[in-house]
């Protein structure tokens, strides 16, 4: 491959990252951006084999997916696609040594993502994607017992699959987690009928509206899930009374949105997301939320005021921490993937693809284990000589 379509190719994959920001107020480039310079030297292998970092908890991860249908609302993307369609993977404590090795995307979801994501001159395949190991299990027996829920909501543009690799981690570690995909919203998503439709939104941005119908589509699956009559034929392993939700970019904002119009959610996450005015802060009464991103855009008085604006209008444990060296994308499986690709971190990136992982696992774990389980975590008292990376903008 030539210098040219060497750079064209990076420049194509890295503008697959999520923004903290959509619509109106998007953001003007993507934290991955890179110049030429910094990426004239990348090439991609030839061969991509994808795997995310293996789970650190005592369970195996098993996996299944739900495809629901909200038949009291109209999408409110593509009305003419009648009621709101929604993916949602299910992650769960299961017994070791049970299942078969889950994909990380369907081919269709994958074939959506590489279409529009990724260049045809890294060599990277639908079907590459789809093999990446997940070390997540369908078929895999249940662990015994009842375990809190998390609910997961990606970044815009990108497939709910860009967070399994939290999602599992969560699950080895004794959590239900449902990962929603947000149908027009991302690459694609794999719907009831077979179909993948792709972004309906991503040419013209995310609209405002956009945090508030998040927060419906996350309440809706709750219902699914928790109701008289729950959908899921693992549904006894939740605890109804033990539910927190985490986000990436506007899928954290979001997560305020949410936990603000649904009083079951006890305990929020937003991983390097800029908050949406205006923000349903009084509404939390109390519940916790813990603020984890990037350090040159969400450290204290930096880049983005909307974290201390936000922070500063609501009561209840709310740690703020930002992560030095790390990009907008470290706290998803993307930036793996794109080292297994040959594609280099952005200027100033210091913390690896995989550290990243570690650290966002281990302090979103820490804070559902605090808050959902009820067991004190030191790791959250103060900064760790463990962990230098960490800065505590506000414990």
């Amino acid at each position: 491959m030539n210098r040219s379509r060497r750079i064209a190719a990076v420049a194509a994959l890295v503008l697959a990252l999520p923004l903290p920001m959509a619509g109106a107020a998007m953001a003007s480039s993507s934290p991955f951006a890179t110049a030429p310079a910094a990426v004239a030297d990348a090439s991609a292998p030839a061969a991509f084999h994808g795997e995310l970092p293996r789970p650190t908890g005592r369970y195996a991860a098993g996996e299944e997916v739900l495809r629901l249908t909200d038949r009291s609302r109209t999408d409110p993307w593509v009305p003419s696609a009648g009621p709101r369609q929604l993916a949602v993977s299910m992650f769960y404590p299961a017994r070791q040594d049970t299942g078969e090795p889950a994909p990380y995307m369907t081919l269709g979801e994958a074939q959506g993502f590489v279409a529009t994501r990724v260049p045809a001159g890294t060599g990277l395949q639908p079907q590459d994607v789809v093999d990446t190991k997940t070390y997540a299990y369908t078929g895999a027996k249940a662990a015994s017992g009842k375990f809190p829920l998390v609910v997961l909501s990606p970044g815009f543009e990108n497939p709910r699959a860009t967070l399994t690799g939290l999602a599992t981690d969560l699950a080895s570690h004794g959590y239900v987690v449902a990962l929603v995909g947000h149908t027009y919203e991302d690459s694609g998503e794999t719907l009831a009928d077979g179909s993948t439709p792709g972004c309906a939104l991503c040419d013209t941005g995310a609209p405002d509206s956009l945090p508030d119908s998040r927060a419906k589509d996350v309440s809706f699956v709750l219902d699914q899930l928790t109701g008289q009559h729950p959908v899921w034929r693992l549904s006894h392993l939740i605890d109804r009374d033990r539910i927190g939700m985490a986000g990436h970019s506007i899928g954290g904002a979001s997560t305020l949105n949410a936990m603000a119009g649904d009083r079951r959610i006890l305990a929020g996450v937003n991983m390097d997301g800029r908050f949406w005015p205006p923000v349903p802060t009084d509404t939390l009464k109390g519940r916790s939320f813990l603020l984890l991103g990037k350090e040159s855009d969400h450290s204290a008085g930096g880049g983005d005021g909307s974290w201390g604006q936000t922070w500063a209008g609501w009561d209840g444990y709310k740690p703020w921490l930002t992560v030095a060296g790390t990009n907008h994308g470290s706290f998803t499986d993307v930036t793996v993937l794109a080292a297994e690709a040959g594609i280099p971190a952005p200027p100033g990136t210091t913390t690896s693809p995989a550290r990243g992982t570690q650290l966002t696992r281990e302090y979103v774990g820490a804070f559902f284990d605090q808050t959902l389980k009820g067991i004190h975590q030191p790791l959250l008292d103060g900064p760790s000589a463990t962990n230098p990376e960490v800065l505590f903008q506000h414990p």
